[in-house]
């Protein structure tokens, strides 16, 4: 290995990779930026481009717009509430409310300083630790990836926890939502009222900018502001936000690009599962988690290193094993094939130079993030100076053109409109959209793996409880999934006894006081 890290770090001095990575990165951000347009989108639009490319700098390339564009969207989850990608779902929880209280620059450095952090300790995991964690993906089969779906959708418990009877509701409404078309494993339409355009289903993208872009944009109209939020510059905002992230959020950091890491390299889970998941932890283990959802930099720091950890998790598979942990990482597996490149362990040896340059330029990209997304950041928050009307019109514009360029078609556009309506009638009855959107999400996955479960069961000749039972991974999600839902009630018992001043951390004339 250290015979091509030499060579490999020279290659990312050569004035064409430092320009790729540079337009890579900036090209990514604003794509990821834009509701709709999505980091697999982007990185897929710009694979004909890299055939007049030698391999190396056409990777360097596309793993720059990956890197950029799922940081990217933490830029609008903060500004306008909307997600520019799936996977900054869980960004809106905290980086809205931070915006909202016109600290949008803390919100912005924190998911960016976060994000920079994540995706460095995945291309670590991906550089010195490739081989032992794709043998460990490999064991993850329907069982293993059944429950690690039901432990994501057991964290609305979690986020729900001041009410969760409708946090509930609205998750089994977003599941409801996601059995809409095709049945995986039948194959008979199912809820689409004879209307054909519906078998293709759901498509996530667009339910998820109806949610939260289109339902925003109503809120905004209605709240009869002049400017989507006030703005007020806090001086020295990178510092505040490198000593809070130093001091604090370190340990949340770490389990967060971890957990991102670990969770990215399972084939078809995504950033999504990672970020809330992380959420979920960071809010658990804190010891005041009711400040999640008021604008806390500690829920942005958890959900932003969490997805970006998700891209070198989603590489240790691809290059190892030819096994895409990711929809972008797949589109990269095709542009790698295009070339004549096999993926697979002999990658690292027979084509070093080409794997290693790719790894090394994955910290120089992740470093390049700070001062583009900095300058990039400063530009996006002119848009709380700009007029309301003129921002939401841009907004549903926005929303339609990139809902349609899915799958060119209108039943996408409708989808937006509907669901924007659903997340704004939602959001004032109570109930949490973030809830439903996560049912939304893992209901296909949630369904593809039970599915795949019984099948195993029937070929066996065993049971179903058997399947899910018999893997020593599949127990620990168990449990896991167990403690995910006790933690709500450990929480409330935890607060009756701070506020009755029983709290056995309390000192004890505290307590005779109260």
């Amino acid at each position: 290995m250290m015979e091509f890290i030499g060579p490999a770090i020279g290659h990312l001095f050569e004035p064409l990779n430092i320009l790729l990575m540079v337009a890579g990165l900036t090209g990514g951000i604003i794509v990821g930026a834009l509701p709709g347009l999505t980091a697999t989108m982007g990185v897929a639009l710009m694979v004909p481009a890299t055939f007049a490319m030698d391999a190396t700098s056409g990777l360097i390339m596309l793993g720059a717009i990956y890197a950029g564009a799922i940081y990217g969207g933490s830029n609008s989850a903060c500004l306008i509430c909307t997600p520019g990608t799936p996977s900054s779902v869980a960004t809106t929880f905290d980086g809205w409310p931070l915006c909202q209280a016109g600290r949008a620059d803390i919100g912005l450095i924190t998911s960016l300083l976060s994000s920079v952090f994540g995706g460095i300790v995945g291309t670590v995991f991906l550089l010195f630790l490739a081989a032992p964690l794709a043998r460990f993906a490999l064991q993850f089969g329907g069982p293993e990836n059944f429950w690690l779906c039901i432990f994501g959708l057991s964290t609305i418990a979690v986020m729900s926890s001041g009410n969760m009877v409708k946090g509930l509701l609205s998750g089994a409404m977003g599941l409801l939502v996601s059995t809409v078309g095709i049945d995986p494993n039948v194959g008979v339409p199912r809820f689409t009222f004879g209307y054909y355009p519906l078998v293709q289903g759901i498509e996530v993208i667009p339910a998820m900018i109806g949610l939260f872009s289109f339902s925003q944009v109503l809120y905004l109209i209605g709240s009869y502001k002049p400017f989507i939020a006030e703005y007020r510059p806090a001086p020295g905002a990178f510092g505040q936000v490198v000593s809070a992230l130093v001091g604090r959020c370190k340990v949340n950091l770490m389990r967060s690009s971890i957990i991102g890491t670990l969770v990215g390299m399972l084939p078809g889970a995504g950033g999504e599962i990672a970020s809330i998941i992380s959420y979920n932890e960071a809010k658990r283990w804190d010891k005041n988690p009711e400040r999640y959802g008021t604008g806390v930099i500690e829920g942005v720091a958890a959900s932003e290193s969490a997805n970006n950890a998700v891209i070198g998790g989603s590489l240790i598979p691809m290059l190892t094993l030819g096994i895409p942990g990711s929809a972008v990482a797949a589109v990269i597996l095709g542009a790698l094939l295009a070339k004549g490149i096999q993926p697979g362990f002999k990658v690292f040896t027979a084509t070093g130079d080409l794997a290693y340059t790719f790894i090394m330029s994955q910290f120089a990209v992740n470093l390049l993030m700070i001062p583009i997304g900095l300058l990039l950041a400063r530009i996006m928050t002119k848009l709380l100076s700009i007029r309301l009307t003129f921002v939401a019109i841009a907004i549903v514009v926005l929303s339609v053109i990139g809902s349609y360029a899915i799958r060119n078609s209108m039943l996408d556009v409708w989808i937006v409109i509907i669901f924007g309506f659903l997340g704004y009638f939602s959001g004032r009855v109570g109930l949490d959209t973030g809830a439903m959107a996560l049912g939304i999400i893992l209901g296909p996955m949630i369904e593809e793996n039970l599915g795949k479960c019984v099948h195993l069961s029937k070929a066996s000749g065993g049971s179903v409880i058997n399947v899910f039972l018999e893997s020593p991974i599949a127990i620990l999600l168990i449990v896991l999934t167990l403690l995910s839902l006790a933690t709500p009630f450990l929480l409330d018992w935890k607060r009756k006894r701070r506020d009755c001043g029983c709290d056995i951390a309390q000192p004890k004339e505290d307590s005779t006081h109260a």
